[in-house]
């Protein structure tokens, strides 16, 4: 990790659209390095792009969470006990910044830099406290072993996918691999926004960098003077030094009779660069978080309604995402270490806020019960995002 640290290079200030398009032909060919770089700097140096996919992440990051049961039998209580205190107490950390470091929502927020480059990594090293007790033949619950687990963040690109699966690059710029092993690697998929992100940034920062240029050079006016002074006097380099005294970008000084014509550069009407930007921010915008608000409120007047169904869509999209990898890589992980090979009974499952149509849906299911229809309590409650209550809880009962 040092060594890659210290060779690391900015592919920002040589990127082009030639260069942009072999970057992406050679992700799409399983090579990851480049564009994982690329992506990762743009990321953190776009200021939009910044903006989105940190509320993106942190929004999925904040949500609580709980552990679901298949049935409420003595061994899915067993399973649902060790998945809490699994995910009580892992910790988080970052390989190539060790400075960084948390619980599970630190967990969440780094599995969700899938959303942007395709593939979020983790190796996973699990850690045991006390061993399997048995009593009569019979798993001693108060014996159970505690197992939880560090998840260290590997960047993108210490990894190659020619293969079709993701393998660990031995050394930067290397071409030996080696397979990840099954069970040691928390590997999530997510749709990979930052490669149309990548081509917006491009075409958003070109105009900007002419705009710049152009501002340069038609944004201050120059100045002109005239004297009657012979050049080289001491009156002409006293009108010299206070024409260029003045501030302007430009100036010139000439004697009578002399004249410059200036050639003006700048447009009458509207620049274009103002326009190109926009289109850009607008198309990074919707990538990242759904509708363009501020155009939809000016073109239908109903921006904030269309933009908060989408943003539902996403951060539920999102949550499931999270929540079924953790199921297969992590969830069956832990309850074959401490149960051997049975079936899982219990799973971990962020709790999002439910969309504007949670009442219609109520009403549904109020309806099947009227009619008879047997209705499973687990299902809903893991559909409206409720936590099964604790038994030293209070809860609500029917008046």
């Amino acid at each position: 990790m040092r060594t890659s640290m210290r060779v690391r290079f900015n592919p920002i200030k040589s990127l082009t659209p030639d260069s942009l398009s072999r970057i992406l032909d050679e992700f799409a060919n399983g090579y990851l390095r480049s564009a994982a770089l690329l992506w990762e700097s743009i990321e953190h140096r776009d200021d939009l792009i910044q903006s989105v996919a940190s509320k993106r992440k942190k929004s999925v990051a904040r949500l609580d969470w709980e552990i679901l049961t298949t049935d409420q039998s003595e061994e899915a209580i067993l399973q649902k006990e060790a998945l809490e205190y699994f995910y009580d107490n892992l910790h988080t950390t970052n390989a190539y910044d060790c400075n960084e470091n948390g619980n599970f929502g630190l967990l969440v927020k780094q599995m969700m830099d899938a959303v942007g480059k395709k593939y979020a990594v983790h190796e996973i090293v699990f850690k045991t406290e006390n061993t399997v007790g048995e009593l009569n033949g019979n798993i001693d619950p108060s014996r159970l072993p505690r197992l939880t687990a560090s998840f260290r963040f590997v960047p993108l690109w210490f990894f190659e996918n020619t293969t079709g699966n993701l393998r660990f690059l031995k050394s930067d710029y290397g071409t030996t691999s080696t397979p990840l092993q099954k069970g040691s690697w928390l590997i999530t998929v997510g749709d990979g926004l930052m490669e149309a992100c990548s081509i917006a940034y491009l075409f958003k920062h070109l105009p900007l960098r002419d705009w710049l240029v152009y501002c340069e050079r038609n944004g201050m006016p120059g100045v002109k003077g005239v004297t009657d002074a012979i050049p080289g006097s001491v009156q002409w380099e006293a009108a010299r030094d206070a024409v260029e005294d003045f501030g302007a970008e430009f100036s010139a000084l000439m004697s009578q009779g002399t004249n410059i014509e200036a050639i003006d550069l700048s447009l009458k009407g509207n620049l274009p660069y103002a326009g190109l930007v926009d289109r850009m921010d607008r198309a990074i915008s919707v990538l990242w978080r759904g509708s363009d608000l501020s155009t939809l409120s000016r073109s239908s007047g109903t921006g904030a309604s269309l933009q908060g169904d989408e943003t539902t869509i996403l951060l539920e999209d999102d949550a499931n995402m999270i929540s079924e990898t953790l199921n297969e890589q992590v969830d069956r992980c832990v309850i074959r270490y401490l149960f051997g090979n049975v079936t899982p009974k219990a799973y971990i499952r962020l709790i999002t806020a439910r969309s504007a149509n949670g009442k219609d849906e109520i009403s549904i299911y109020r309806t099947l019960y009227e009619m008879g229809i047997p209705l499973a309590i687990e299902d809903i409650r893991e559909k409206f995002g409720l936590p099964t209550p604790g038994s030293e809880e209070n809860v609500l009962v029917k008046a």
